[in-house]
């Protein structure tokens, strides 16, 4: 089991960062050769990436999987559902007195760090200090099916945009947006903190910026 999750994550990310890309083909022999393992942690893991939706079955082995753009459109309009879901959930935590100080200066700590960097022009690390913000508040909400939905839905969209990626075209609006969420968490203000992450995602989306 520890071989297989530890193929499995490996594998998740060559595929999200791009080493591996969309229509390309996986076998179990190619693969267990490049992490220096067996096949058989190998082939466990292209059973849960086909689950996940990141590849599908080819003959012999698998073939990445980028979404079309009208699935794409879908995985964003539920990714805008749930996020909005757990910043509320995430706020009415704050406003319950259930999220530990140290918790939200981290959250606070991702903001500016993806802020920073949107700022500088370093777009590689805005993605992916961006991805931990809101990774960090779905954790906050206390809800693991709603991360674990997310965790996937993000993977999805990443390998199926990664090629056209391109720099916010507003960054003063996307670091605006995550400051206005950052503070309705804080201040404990659930419907704001939903309202705010809807309107991000619905956003990203409209400029293509992922």
């Amino acid at each position: 089991m520890q071989q297989t999750d530890s193929a499995l994550a490996r594998l998740r990310a060559l595929i999200v960062d791009g080493a591996y890309a969309p229509g390309q083909r996986l076998t179990e022999t190619e693969v267990a050769a490049s992490l220096a393992m067996s096949r058989t942690p190998v082939r466990e893991a292209f059973r849960a990436l086909v689950a996940d939706g990141l590849v599908r079955s080819a003959g012999r082995g698998v073939q990445v999987v980028a979404l079309d753009r009208e699935s794409l459109r879908h995985a964003y309009e539920v990714r805008s559902a749930l996020e909005a879901l757990t910043a509320e959930l995430a706020a009415r935590r704050q406003a319950e007195g259930r999220i530990a100080p140290a918790d939200l200066a981290d959250l606070t700590r991702e903001a500016e760090q993806a802020e920073a960097a949107t700022l500088a022009g370093r777009f590689a690390a805005a993605v992916a200090y961006n991805r931990r913000f809101h990774r960090r508040i779905a954790g906050l909400a206390g809800n693991p099916v709603a991360l674990e939905a997310l965790d996937r839905l993000w993977d999805q969209i990443m390998v199926s945009t990664r090629a056209t990626l391109s720099p916010p075209h507003r960054p003063a609006q996307v670091n605006s947006q995550h400051r206005d969420l950052l503070a309705a968490i804080r201040e404990g203000r659930p419907d704001d903190a939903a309202a705010v992450a809807r309107a991000h995602v619905r956003d990203t989306l409209g400029e293509g910026d992922h």
